[in-house]
């Protein structure tokens, strides 16, 4: 397995400055309607290149998340009241960036009986309505792995259900704390038996081992995951759980050839890779293929 020190970041991980005209429209859009952005709040590395390209990954249910997971950088406390004009200003941030396929997630709020599951499902739908022809991607929380808030989010009918297991089994614990990689599991079989397009996605470099990423890809497949991401993960302050480790270019196309050969549909495998990069392209491809949710 190749390695690098983590003492230095390597060239491989420069990410694109905003520039251009388009980054300042998404910018401008953002802070006009009053919305909350993962690409903001997780410091992304890639918010130059995809606001340039006018998709952002708009987050509802505010910006403060109920979970304080070591490698995140969400500010962790207690939510303010719930906005219920968010949903009606999604999707209208949606129309006016013209986005073919949108990508939606939250902080978790484990401090609302449902999850806020029914804003979930509201958003969606007002995406829907007021932007017909658009894909709807969502990356969701566990609500604890009940199916009920599950089931709620699924009736509005997304596209494509993002879930991420995030790390191997053995390090759930230290780096999600209150998330469960069976839970995960559940959550993305779930949807999957209601006839649902998956997706699920992993960080490397946080001390996971070969044969670890190896059995968490084919648990994954075991439960038929369409789309697969595998990134590289980034320590957001001195604060969250120490990097490990750098992986190489050459490690994550392996990983991806690995994820074909087992049958995931999509993988999108490198080190400035995150959940909803490209998330476009990787919809395209997978109607292209033509593949099936079940």
């Amino acid at each position: 397995m190749s390695t690098t020190s983590v003492e230095r970041k390597p060239g491989w991980l420069r990410a694109k400055l905003p520039t251009s005209s388009k980054y300042r429209e998404v910018r401008d859009l953002v802070d006009q309607n009053a919305l909350h952005t993962v690409c903001q709040s997780a410091h992304c590395p890639n918010l130059g290149e995809c606001w340039s390209r006018r998709t952002a990954t708009l987050m509802i249910l505010g910006e403060v998340c109920t979970r304080s997971c070591t490698f995140c950088a969400i500010q962790t406390g207690r939510p303010p009241e719930l906005d219920l004009g968010e949903p009606a200003r999604v999707a209208e941030a949606v129309r006016k960036m013209g986005l073919k396929h949108a990508v939606i997630t939250s902080v978790a709020r484990d401090d609302l009986k449902d999850g806020g599951a029914s804003v979930w499902a509201a958003t969606v739908r007002a995406i829907r309505y007021r932007n017909p022809g658009t894909g709807i991607e969502i990356l969701i929380p566990d609500f604890r792995g009940k199916p009920e808030p599950l089931d709620v989010v699924l009736d509005a009918r997304p596209d494509i259900l993002n879930h991420n297991i995030e790390t191997v089994e053995r390090l759930q614990r230290p780096v999600r704390k209150t998330a469960n990689y069976n839970t995960t599991l559940g959550v993305l079989r779930h949807a999957k038996s209601r006839g649902f397009t998956t997706k699920s996605g992993i960080m490397l470099g946080i001390g996971e081992q070969h044969e670890e990423i190896a059995k968490t890809l084919r648990d994954l497949r075991a439960i038929d995951v369409n789309i697969l991401t595998i990134g590289q993960y980034l320590q957001p302050t001195p604060k969250h759980r120490p990097l490990d480790r750098w992986v190489t270019p050459e490690e994550f196309q392996e990983w991806k050839d690995f994820g074909l050969s087992i049958g995931f549909d999509v993988v999108e495998s490198g080190p400035l890779v995150r959940s909803s990069y490209h998330a476009d392209e990787q919809s395209a491809m997978l109607q292209e293929r033509g593949a099936r949710a079940g």
